[in-house]
């Protein structure tokens, strides 16, 4: 039975911990992955202690990184997942995940996706995800997001309006030829709730400079709590939703990064994000069992310096995030 666990009580509070990457998880299968692609299902068949797992599928931000895809963070459930955004290679780093351990996360697998805002480095993998492979799924994708949501995927429609006549009216073979549609819920401010079986998802409006609304989540299970900032500024309001969860993931600002900023963009930063000092100050007001920092905005600073400014300000447990990092 393999376990990862994304806090160790025996660590001190001043060194940094790193989680398990699902890439070290099964390393025999990303050496030989044709000759053992059934562990991955054999293996997530075997009962873990947590029920509950989140994956960090992209840490990045709209500035490229070959290291970091666009914005997503996936919450699995037993056999269910939830997905958080959808930035630019999330898609693939999906795919990545299925082939690890984490069928769920196959693209149609996933069923649940949920929109922060509509900002392109948490959305342009939206007609990738709604699009790989759609004939093979069971049902269509539910995708909740602020107002613009449905304007934004009849436009995947139109984009792809070729390939499906060509799918749907060609030789090709296809059961269902609506599932390419998704079911889109969209609002113009927080506060609803979706409830599937034992997991509830609560939205809630987050400052993100002129973007109106843009959404944090309240994720909660039976065995775990999480929230998501999604994009923001310092915001009370997530205070409130964040006290005492198992696992927040909050992005950041570099407080060096900043200073060196030119005006006008510092002063758009400050309204639409959260410094490390600040993070810190949520962070000592919510006293979240693990704050997972995302979506890290460091310029030319060492990315690990922005964790260690949080880490000046807060002796809880702090953990930078990578793509595909796995937490329980």
């Amino acid at each position: 039975m393999l376990v990862i666990t994304a806090s160790n009580t025996n660590l001190p509070h001043h060194k940094p911990f790193r989680p398990i990457k699902i890439t070290e998880r099964f390393p025999i299968m990303m050496k030989h992955l044709p000759h053992y692609a059934f562990l991955s299902f054999s293996l997530l068949a075997t009962p873990l202690l947590a029920q509950t797992q989140l994956i960090t599928l992209g840490t990045g931000t709209p500035v490229p990184n070959p290291e970091r895809v666009g914005s997503s963070t996936a919450v699995i459930y037993n056999d269910t997942a939830y997905v958080f955004d959808i930035g630019p290679g999330s898609v693939h780093r999906a795919i990545q995940a299925a082939s690890n351990g984490f069928p769920q996360l196959f693209p149609s697998n996933i069923n649940h996706l949920f929109l922060t805002h509509l900002h392109s480095d948490h959305i342009l993998d939206y007609p990738e995800l709604a699009s790989t492979f759609w004939w093979h799924r069971t049902k269509q994708i539910s995708v909740y997001g602020p107002k613009g949501t449905q304007a934004m995927t009849n436009g995947y429609y139109e984009m792809l309006k070729a390939d499906l006549d060509l799918r749907i009216n060609g030789s090709q073979p296809i059961k269902n030829p609506d599932l390419y549609k998704t079911q889109v819920h969209e609002y113009e401010h927080g506060g609803w709730i979706v409830k599937d079986g034992d997991v509830t998802i609560e939205a809630f409006d987050v400052p993100h400079g002129h973007i109106k609304p843009a959404f944090g989540y309240k994720i909660t299970t039976p065995d775990k709590s999480i929230v998501i900032s999604g994009d923001t500024a310092y915001s009370e309001k997530l205070i409130e939703m964040s006290k005492g969860v198992d696992i927040l993931v909050h992005e950041v600002l570099n407080d060096e990064s900043l200073k060196k900023t030119p005006e006008k963009l510092a002063k758009y930063f400050l309204e639409a994000h959260t410094t490390a000092s600040a993070v810190a100050k949520i962070a000592n007001a919510a006293r979240p069992k693990l704050l997972v920092l995302s979506h890290v905005l460091n310029d030319d600073e060492p990315e690990e310096s922005t964790a260690d400014q949080v880490r000046k300000h807060y002796d809880g447990k702090v953990v930078l995030a990578h793509d595909l990092d796995v937490f329980e």
